[in-house]
């Protein structure tokens, strides 16, 4: 009997790790399931783009933090300094601060307190009509961040190299001198060097590159604020109308394709009429404009989060 005695105990003491294994397994955990990954793309369009404050918004009211931001040219200094720890309402306030004047000065719409020559001074050579270091410089003065790995969210910027005509994609090093990169906009802005390339507005071959987010996260939410190109009643076509226009058609052409491509899960496209390149003295009206815009986004995504959690149960 004894031999049977010890099998019996020595079978039991191998049951015990897979009863312990099972039980706690079978315990209800504290740990809730992480949530969805959420990818934001802030798109190139000008003074268009300060509706990218409003979006952010959103994500500031329902406290939700983007995983991933990629931006280009104006969407790559709203996305930065966003992505640095900024909130929409500080991010506003900043351009509250320069409304009218080193953006915008080129169509005398606006005065300003801020100086002009100290924010945009004109540029030494012929490549482009501003220099956007003042401004740039300014924007850096809001935050302690200088470099892509001190941000909080994970950026990345989108600018064009003027040689090859390709989309370059910066995501370390200094912060602003790639946000200046993005910003370049031809003939407006001087270009940048960076190394041995020629950097300019990341607008000219990816005006909303969500494509860089496909595969690498959970949700893709792409805005759009490449504009329109509506007259408003009583206005006239005037040359830097035709020129900004044209820049205009050039970007909605290369979205138009993208989207046919392979589209974001969420593709917002604020309508913000009467608004031209420079308008950035227009902020109120352009975050007006956005309020429906922004408004739909909240349900879209409140209800996407909820239908998630859902399915986590």
């Amino acid at each position: 009997m004894r031999p049977i005695r010890i099998a019996a105990l020595l079978a039991s003491a191998l049951l015990i790790p897979a009863l312990l294994a099972a039980a706690v397994a079978a315990e209800p955990t504290d740990t809730p399931a992480p949530r969805p990954t959420i990818g934001l793309v802030l798109g190139s369009g000008g003074a268009n783009g300060l509706a990218h404050i409003a979006i952010l918004q959103v994500f500031d009211d329902l406290e939700i933090v983007p995983d991933r931001i990629v931006g280009s040219s104006i969407g790559a200094v709203i996305g930065g300094l966003y992505a640095a720890g900024l909130p929409a309402e500080a991010i506003r306030e900043i351009f509250d601060d320069v409304a009218g004047s080193p953006l915008d000065a080129l169509s005398g719409l606006a005065e300003s307190e801020v100086d002009l020559s100290a924010l945009m001074p004109f540029g030494s050579d012929d490549a482009g009509l501003l220099d956007s270091a003042g401004f740039l410089h300014f924007l850096a003065g809001h935050t302690e961040v200088r470099t892509f790995d001190a941000l909080r969210i994970p950026l990345e910027v989108v600018a064009t190299d003027y040689w090859t005509g390709e989309s370059v994609t910066l995501d370390e090093g200094p912060l602003f001198p790639a946000i200046e990169a993005s910003m370049a906009v031809p003939g407006l802005f001087l270009p940048i060097h960076h190394g041995k390339q020629l950097l300019i507005d990341g607008g000219i071959s990816k005006p909303l590159p969500f494509d860089l987010l496909h595969g690498e996260v959970d949700l893709v939410i792409a805005v759009d604020v490449s504009g329109s190109r509506q007259l408003e009643d009583g206005e006239e076509l005037g040359l830097s109308d035709m020129l900004f226009n044209s820049f205009k058609i050039m970007q909605q052409a290369i979205i138009r394709q993208a989207l046919h491509h392979q589209p974001p899960d969420i593709y917002l496209r604020p309508e913000t009429r009467g608004v031209r390149l420079l308008h950035f003295n227009r902020i109120d009206e352009i975050l007006r404009q956005t309020e429906p815009t922004a408004a739909e986004f909240r349900d879209l995504l409140e209800g996407w989060l909820a239908l998630q959690a859902e399915e986590r149960r």
